[in-house]
């Protein structure tokens, strides 16, 4: 876990509460929260040092030129010293006895900051962005190979009967008449442990038998007599679009007086792409099992180009159990060190003709990766569905455009259970309707991308990169009772994500804050703590939960020192948290979260430059704004769509495939150099 900011900020709250004093209002789901408001002696400020203009102060003086100059005049006599000094009055012969020190010394709160900016050289901003931030590096948590150095154990975790809070290191345990119980530091709930396993202590610790000693535990599970698992033992599908757009040409060179100009069609830059491909994993992966599935008006399954092909038309495009079940079924398709010859034959004799059947192709490409855990799907379109399940097309029929964020949104989640991630490419200058497309990417941990003939080849390259490190992965978050998590369905302090397939970039954020009416309580304590608990199930099917609890201080400083705090998990999760907002229709809200996070890191960014950061972060923030600048002045006056108010489960159908790409890859965000951040250090001595 990694916080933007060193301390709790306990009395932010969000700017559309002020003024709002007793108003009341109960916050919807995923809101800010938004209760009354008791104004407090600190009102939160961010510090920002001031840079001295020019003119201002006084010109520097000018060096000393040691050698140039000529020694001082040394006095040739002083005056002399009076003969007799006056004597000191003598000491009284008892002195009075001081009072004795009290035992115990009362503890003081840190003392304030001076609230006036006077020759502090200081300037006072208010914090209209939350800075109460964390963020997960998931891709690193559940990477066993890194998690050697950590405690791991196989006894029971000991959860709270209220909150599920694990029982940890931190944990403070206490005797009553008849059992020892541990009072939860999250909920407050008094439990009862078991006698035998216990001895009573301040902290846990040791003290209790087969309790965590550290901070960080991996919980293993018991040792069983299940079957070895071949980690190589997966699947890579190539779901290839061959419909008649599929031709359209593209000029690859230019001519001159001696030669004509070079054109290639779409399908065949995906055959140059694909051969590449099949080559690079023969070199790499020789026991990776590799198939293809391409799609028009049909859908026609070669697996890995050994056996008959087959073909699936007309009323099997709207049959998804029948789909499901070919994909299943069909023959196991074998390593591509046995099937190279075959598939690179099959690619090279596809030619492009009919329509678009990219639902059911979708379909039978994930039944058929599903059967081994960690295999991919890579998609391929140049066009929207217009045949099948998942059409896209404007039309009464039974499979209609309202229908098909459903089907999508139910594939991808089959996937995500399957743990087959499946990446999408479309082509530049094409409407593919990529918003609803891209669930299947955004909820598998897929990539989301628009390719053109020229680079088509390296992003298949970087999609067969992406590994999975474990599936089903659940994340539970816990902070102390009064804090509770904006933009969450649940206006609690304890909060559930699940995260589904994880590779090694993945990284996820969450901002809390504290409940007004909590605020003096929560202002009260030195320490506020916090425990995540995830768990996921490894490459080797073993089912891990690994539980981090941490502390961290509460401030009541009315200044956060703007170079004080981390520009990167901030400019993620503004990237992140706007990038959702906007999908889900909430563009009003992701506009306003932009414009505070901007002023944030710019403010970040003068007391601490770092130039790679502020330009990378800095265009994430723009491009977003961008996109919701032209949504909003896009949709005025559009009475059906008015303010962008979409479902939660409904994507901005508005959104063209360009700005859906980017907001895909914001919501998948990470930071600029994950690879070299260090963890920080989250206990606060």
């Amino acid at each position: 876990m990694e916080f933007a900011c060193s301390h709790v900020v306990c009395n932010w709250r969000p700017e559309s509460v002020e003024g709002r004093s007793g108003e009341g209002v109960t916050p919807g789901l995923g809101e800010p929260l938004r209760l009354s408001v008791k104004e407090h002696m600190y009102d939160n400020r961010i510090a920002v040092i001031s840079r001295p203009e020019p003119g201002i102060m006084p010109p520097a003086l000018p060096p000393r030129q040691f050698g140039s100059q000529k020694p001082h005049p040394q006095p040739t006599f002083l005056p002399p010293l009076p003969s007799s000094l006056p004597s000191l009055p003598p000491l009284p012969s008892s002195l009075p006895s001081l009072p004795p020190l009290p035992s115990s010394l009362p503890s003081l709160p840190p003392p304030l900051p001076p609230r006036g900016v006077e020759g502090q050289g200081e300037q006072s901003i208010r914090l209209k962005a939350n800075v109460n931030v964390l963020s997960l590096s998931v891709g690193r948590l559940v990477d066993m190979s890194r998690a050697s150095g950590i405690q791991s154990t196989q006894s029971p975790v000991k959860h709270c009967g209220r909150c599920s809070a694990a029982l940890s290191s931190l944990s403070s345990v206490h005797n009553t008449q008849d059992t020892t119980v541990w009072q939860c530091e999250f909920c407050g709930l008094q439990n009862s442990l078991s006698s035998p396993d216990l001895r009573v202590g301040s902290k846990v610790g040791p003290k209790v038998r087969g309790a965590p000693r550290g901070r960080d535990v991996i919980y293993l599970p018991l040792q069983t007599d299940q079957d070895y698992e071949n980690l190589e033992d997966v699947m890579v599908v190539f779901c290839v679009d061959i419909s008649g757009s599929m031709s359209s040409t593209s000029e690859v060179s230019p001519g001159n007086a001696m030669t004509s100009p070079t054109y290639v069609s779409r399908l065949q830059s995906i055959q140059d792409a694909l051969q590449r491909a099949l080559s690079s994993l023969l070199q790499t992966s020789p026991h990776r099992r590799v198939a293809m599935v391409t799609f028009n008006d049909q859908v026609v399954v070669y697996g890995d180009g050994s056996g008959v092909p087959v073909s699936l038309r007309d009323w099997a495009l709207f049959d998804s159990d029948y789909l499901r079940q070919q994909g299943k079924q069909y023959n196991t398709p074998h390593c591509i060190a046995e099937s190279y010859q075959h598939l690179s034959l099959r690619v090279k004799e596809l030619r492009e003709h009919g329509a678009t059947a990219l639902g059911p192709a979708a379909l039978v490409s994930v039944a058929m990766a599903s059967r081994y855990v960690g295999s991919k799907v890579i998609l391929c379109t140049d066009g929207r569905a217009n045949i099948g399940l998942g059409l896209m097309e404007e039309s009464p029929a039974p499979f209609s455009s309202p229908q098909s964020p459903y089907f999508y949104r139910q594939l991808a989640h089959e996937a995500a259970n399957s743990g087959v991630i499946v990446s999408v490419m479309t082509f530049e200058g094409t409407d593919c309707r990529l918003a609803e497309v891209g669930l299947l990417a955004d909820q598998t941990g897929g990539r989301v991308n628009i390719v053109s003939i020229g680079t088509v080849a390296t992003e298949i390259q970087s999609a067969l990169a992406d590994n999975i490190l474990a599936t089903g992965v659940m994340a539970t978050l816990l902070a102390a009772d009064g804090v509770y998590f904006p933009y969450e369905e649940e206006c609690n302090h304890r909060l559930v994500r699940e995260i589904g397939n994880v590779t090694e970039a993945v990284e996820i954020t969450f901002q809390f804050a504290c409940k007004p009416d909590s605020v003096e309580d929560i202002m009260r304590r030195a320490r506020l703590p916090f425990q995540l608990q995830l768990s996921f199930i490894t490459r080797d099917q073993q089912k891990v939960t690994r539980i981090i609890t941490e502390q961290r201080r509460v401030t009541t400083s009315s200044w956060v020192w703007a170079g004080s705090l981390n520009m990167s998990v901030l400019a993620v999760h503004c990237a992140q948290l706007c990038a959702r907002l906007t999908m889900e229709g909430r563009v009003h809200e992701a506009q306003r979260q932009l414009t505070a996070q901007q002023n944030l890191l710019k403010d970040i960014s003068e007391q601490r430059p770092n130039p790679k950061e502020e330009s990378i972060y800095g265009n994430w923030i723009s491009t977003m704004t961008t996109i919701c600048d032209d949504l909003i002045t896009d949709t005025q006056g559009n009475s059906k769509i008015n303010d962008l108010q979409a479902s939660k489960s409904t994507p901005v159908n508005v959104l063209s495939d360009e700005a859906a790409k980017v907001v895909y890859q914001m919501k998948s965000a990470s930071s600029v150099d994950q690879s070299r951040r260090k963890r920080t250090d989250m206990v606060a001595l």
